[in-house]
Parts: structure tokens; sequence; C-alpha cells
């Protein structure tokens, strides 16, 4: 297994990033809160999950060990394949997970695209002895209200869009942040303003 890859970022891409590893571009698929913190040229750590299949050998990546580990976790459910579980720390964090199982949450699940009622009810069951309690403290919301702009822009210019294109991205992804219920996820609102760039373009 691959636990994880380290060196300078070659190339971003909406869904992946490349790394050269000992003069090899290795593609690691992940999640748009990931890619929010690389730089193209800026040496990265990607915590990473092998995904074996039949015709494909697909490389996961994470900000850190502990969203990895909650990646595989979430696998040993039924019907939850590598995207759904990349899609469910896409949207929130592994402790917000921890917290949704462990108090019988479905709303914080049914948020994730892909999920629904009687599914989310199924996780439950499932997930509840298996990802364990919270490990921290509920994120200080006012402080993560005030940063998604700065880190969505820096995500942004990271991609390779200029200044101008990422301010206008950011200012019409501002009433969804605003609706959000609770604390705004960086992760789907990337994917939003990537939306609204190709549309433009």
């Amino acid at each position: 297994m691959i636990a994880f890859v380290s060196g300078p970022v070659a190339a971003l891409a909406p869904d992946a990033a490349v790394v050269e590893v000992g003069g090899l571009g290795i593609a690691v698929q992940c999640a748009p809160n990931t890619l929010a913190t690389l730089r193209v040229g800026t040496p990265a750590r990607i915590a990473t999950s092998l995904v074996v299949r039949e015709d494909s050998l697909t490389l996961y990546g994470f900000a850190d060990d502990d969203e990895r580990q909650t990646f595989e976790l979430l696998q040993t459910a039924s019907g939850v394949g590598p995207r759904l579980a990349q899609a469910m720390l896409a949207v929130h964090s592994p402790d917000t997970l921890r917290r949704a199982v462990a108090t019988a949450d479905e709303k914080t699940l049914v948020a994730v695209p892909g999920i629904g009622k009687k599914g989310a009810q199924k996780l439950l069951l499932e997930l509840k002895d298996r990802l364990g309690a919270p490990r921290g403290t509920a994120p200080v919301a006012a402080a993560a209200v005030s940063g998604w702009r700065d880190q969505l822009h820096a995500a942004l210019i990271g991609l390779g869009y200029a200044g101008r294109e990422a301010d206008e991205a950011v200012a019409a992804v501002a009433p969804q942040a605003e609706a959000a219920d609770g604390t705004p996820q960086v992760g789907p609102l990337l994917k939003a303003a990537l939306q609204t760039l190709n549309r433009t373009r």
C-alpha cells in the first residue's frame, strides 16, 4: 500500500493533483478541499489510499492520515465505494462524520450528494461501531465563515485562474455560502466556483 506521496506539485486539475516523486509524476485523485491546500511548484505531502480494481489502480489523496483512515473505514459500509467516501469527506471533516454517526444525525449525511434519507439511515447503522467517537471540538464557526473566501480564492489561483476570475467566482458563490446551514464548506463551494468559471469561458 502507498501510504503517502511527497514531492513538488507538478500540476493541478479540478479533481486531481500530480506530484513528482523520484522523477515520476504520480496522479492522485483529491477532493476540492485537499486541492485547495496545494500549489504548483510547492512541495507537498499527501496521505494516500490505493484502490485496486480489475481494470484500474487509483490513488486517492487526503490532507492527513485521519482523512485517509476515515475514507477506508467508510468503504466498509455496504454501498459505499471510493467515490462516495471521497464525496463524504469533501463535504464533512472526519470529526463531523464521527459526530453525525455518534448522534444519529441523518441531516448531516443527507447533505452529501448521492446520499438520500434511506441511505443515511443505513449508513448510521453500519458505521455506528466503526468510525469511533469524535476526537476534537467542533470548529469555530466565526473563523470558518470569515476564512472561506480567502481559502476559495487561493484554491482558484492555485488552479491557474487569474485574480480577476477568482474574484468573480468567489462573488458568484457567495450567496450559496451565506445560505449554508452552519459553516460554509470550501470543497462544495470550489466545485460551484469551477462550474461558474467554465460557463463564462
